[in-house]
């Protein structure tokens, strides 16, 4: 594989990557269920989107979870359950929505990161 794609799109773990993308799953399976029920087919653009906002929604919601974890910290809050799902559920879809735009952020992020942690590598192996 070549570095530049082992640092960015390998950056995230399988198992977060997959758990993201399962979860991502959720809006274009919501789409594709409401246009099938009209009489108009789906565009090829609108697939595209619906693709390409899938594949990208796992970095687009590492950035978000990246900077939540950064401002709250180590807090927690308790709050209605009703009210955090609702929350958690418009999160996602704007991380899922916006994901073509979010997530270069986040494949520049974890290939500095992976770069700075293989220099650290080689300079300890030296």
């Amino acid at each position: 594989m070549h570095p530049v794609i082992a640092k960015t799109l390998g950056g995230l773990s399988l198992n977060y990557y997959l758990r993201q993308f399962v979860f991502g799953l959720i809006f274009p399976a919501l789409f594709l269920l409401m246009q099938s029920q009209t009489t108009q087919p789906t565009s090829i653009g609108m697939i595209v989107f619906l693709l390409i906002s899938s594949l990208l929604y796992p970095y687009s919601r590492f950035v978000y979870e990246s900077i939540i974890g950064y401002i709250m910290g180590q807090n927690v809050f308790f709050i209605n359950a009703i009210v955090m799902l609702f929350t958690k559920l418009i999160t996602m879809l704007l991380c899922w929505a916006c994901a073509i735009f979010i997530a270069p952020v986040g494949l520049m992020y974890l290939y500095f990161y992976h770069s700075k942690q293989q220099a650290l590598h080689n300079k300890d192996i030296e």
